[in-house]
């Protein structure tokens, strides 16, 4: 998908590539897949912004939880053990729930 007036304001860049990346292009390329070199990178480019704009989010969420958590009360001391008894205790309890 291409957004035709952004390509219209288009800049011309050149890039280098290593020989086993620029085949690589040429086979996307002459598999029918892309148009030309210049529509594969600039897809290739988008995709990494758009997984860049996802970690990001992703980081700014995770940042947001902790913070969240810190923020959410007196902290309770970790004890050997606790994690097992929870994890008993959540089984026991649905165990109950099965049962009535």
């Amino acid at each position: 998908m291409t957004n035709m007036a952004s390509e219209q304001n288009s800049v011309t860049m050149n890039v280098s590539l290593p020989e086993p990346l620029k085949e690589y292009v040429e086979g996307r390329v002459s598999s029918g897949i892309y148009g030309s070199a210049s529509e594969f990178v600039r897809e290739a480019i988008r995709e990494k912004l758009q997984r860049d704009q996802e970690r990001e989010e992703a980081r700014a969420m995770l940042t947001h939880k902790l913070l969240e958590g810190l923020d959410s009360g007196k902290p309770v001391p970790f004890v050997s053990g606790h994690f097992k008894a929870r994890k008993r205790a959540l089984i026991e309890q649905a165990g109950k729930k099965k049962t009535a």
